[in-house]
């Protein structure tokens, strides 16, 4: 569990001549490695739950829920939406390895709030090449989590959607709000 104080932003340099940041990373785990011991466990998270959630730096999930090492298999996008590479990393998650749960978690203040579609079409004209993939931009933050509830229990790949919750983590309070799914 994470019980470190919230940092500043790092530029990409630290430094003068100390490297980049992946650099930085890098040797973090060097320092890591150094003490690291192997717990010893298998791939199969023990809580048997998946839990679905935005990417956004502000959001420590483990310290948030209370998870520890092993306890669960964390799948994060932009968005915390539901995409059919969600739906990928669910069905191995249940099928090849145990889970039986999935919680899904967006968050106010999300930036897929201030986009739209026109930032793919922008990005075509940029690079002369269409993305494959849609931006999934919204505007209602509970109705994404009804979406991304909607895919989830109703994709025919998933065997276990009886246990699919969605919430929404509001990133000044740090509680979770429940969604209903069919409000």
């Amino acid at each position: 569990m994470s019980t470190s104080a919230p940092r500043t932003a790092q530029p990409a340099r630290s430094a003068p001549g100390s490297g980049t940041v992946i650099d930085r990373l890098v040797e973090a785990n060097r320092a890591y490695a150094a003490g690291f011991v192997d717990p010893g466990m298998g791939a199969r998270p023990v809580l048997r739950v998946a839990v679905v959630a935005c990417m956004d730096a502000r959001i420590d999930l483990h310290a948030a829920l209370g998870l520890e090492l092993g306890d669960c298999h964390t799948v994060r996008n932009a968005g915390g939406v539901v995409t059919d590479d969600t739906i990928r990393s669910l069905t191995i998650s249940q099928r090849a390895l145990g889970t039986r749960s999935v919680i899904l978690i967006h968050h106010t203040g999300c930036g897929l709030q201030t986009l739209t579609e026109d930032f793919r079409h922008e990005l075509e004209m940029e690079v002369g090449q269409r993305p494959a993939w849609a931006v999934e931009a919204f505007r209602d933050v509970d109705q994404d989590v009804r979406q991304s509830m909607q895919r989830v229990r109703t994709s025919p790949f998933l065997p276990h959607t009886d246990d699919v919750r969605g919430f929404v983590f509001d990133v000044t309070t740090g509680l979770l709000r429940e969604i209903d799914p069919q409000s």
